[in-house]
């Protein structure tokens, strides 16, 4: 009996404990811890929103602002998707849109390879390393139909199959340059080449990342424009002249080393000319590599 009234009493002091505890919980105001916070942010341009999400205060609200005005008078012919793993940041813009590939459809192209070369259990031949190199550092076509026609069809779905790029179509008849890519799919291409996956090996993506970085200087505008001098750039650029929807222009890119870890896909097309397209992706890669490395965002 002893036993159990002490057992009571212990209950009804536990129970009076945790009354006042709820109390003062519900007294003093919520904060979310600043490591786990995650704040999102939208800003419309024409009929589209451009929306992030940050978990740096004030990023968002600052990334998706500066990504609307860069792409004013554009945004019915641009697309955009970025990570930066740094500051658990993400944005889009029609991020779902289709575009006509031009040339970045090469890095999908180069990454198809790698997995063949991969699940064949052998090293690129000779020959394909010539191909790759002329393929992403020069942009080189000859080299690029070799390689499309080497891997196949088959071949390139299966590696869009492993990566999660359902929204990429290959070019019908050989005409790579008219496979349908999305922004949101080139940003998991990205992040693919980027971080430890059972798609790609080490090996793989240091190969594909080394190659990219060593593009022509001719070739390097685009995503790095406005990039920190710290970052390590890798870039893969495309242009493409047609009588429907004018110049397509895309760049990809991501940015590492020096505490940079991000990417970033632009893509636009009804340029009138070349130079048109490359200032639109310039524009919104500046406000993007801006937002994501001055101090004030820290």
């Amino acid at each position: 009996m002893h036993a159990l009234r002490r057992a009571r009493r212990g209950l009804a002091a536990t129970a009076a404990a945790g009354t006042v505890l709820t109390a003062l919980f519900a007294a003093a105001p919520a904060r979310a811890s600043t490591a786990d916070a995650t704040s999102d942010a939208t800003a419309t341009v024409g009929g589209s929103q451009v929306k992030c999400t940050s978990q740096r205060p004030g990023l968002a609200a600052r990334l998706s602002k500066d990504i609307a005005g860069a792409l004013h008078g554009r945004d019915r012919a641009a697309a955009l998707a970025l990570y930066d793993r740094t500051t658990g940041t993400s944005c889009s813009f029609r991020a779902e849109t289709a575009f006509d590939s031009a040339s970045v459809v090469k890095v999908t192209i180069l990454g198809a390879l790698l997995r063949q070369t991969m699940e064949q259990h052998r090293a690129l031949t000779a020959r394909e390393v010539e191909l790759t190199t002329a393929m992403i550092t020069k942009s080189d076509n000859d080299a690029t139909n070799a390689l499309w026609h080497q891997i196949g069809h088959a071949g390139i779905q299966h590696f869009l199959s492993l990566a999660g790029m359902g929204d990429t179509v290959p070019g019908p008849k050989g005409y790579w340059g008219h496979t349908q890519v999305t922004a949101e799919d080139q940003l998991k291409l990205l992040r693919l080449l980027t971080s430890d996956n059972s798609v790609l090996d080490r090996d793989a993506r240091t190969y594909a990342l080394r190659l990219m970085n060593r593009v022509v200087p001719e070739q390097r505008w685009g995503t790095p424009a406005g990039a920190p001098a710290t970052a390590t750039v890798q870039v893969k650029n495309g242009w493409l002249p047609r009588d429907t929807h004018g110049w397509r222009v895309h760049s990809v890119g991501v940015f590492t080393g020096g505490g940079h870890d991000y990417g970033m896909a632009v893509l636009s097309q009804d340029n009138r000319a070349m130079a048109d397209g490359v200032a639109t992706v310039e524009g919104a890669a500046r406000a993007v590599n801006r937002d994501l490395n001055t101090s004030t965002a820290a």
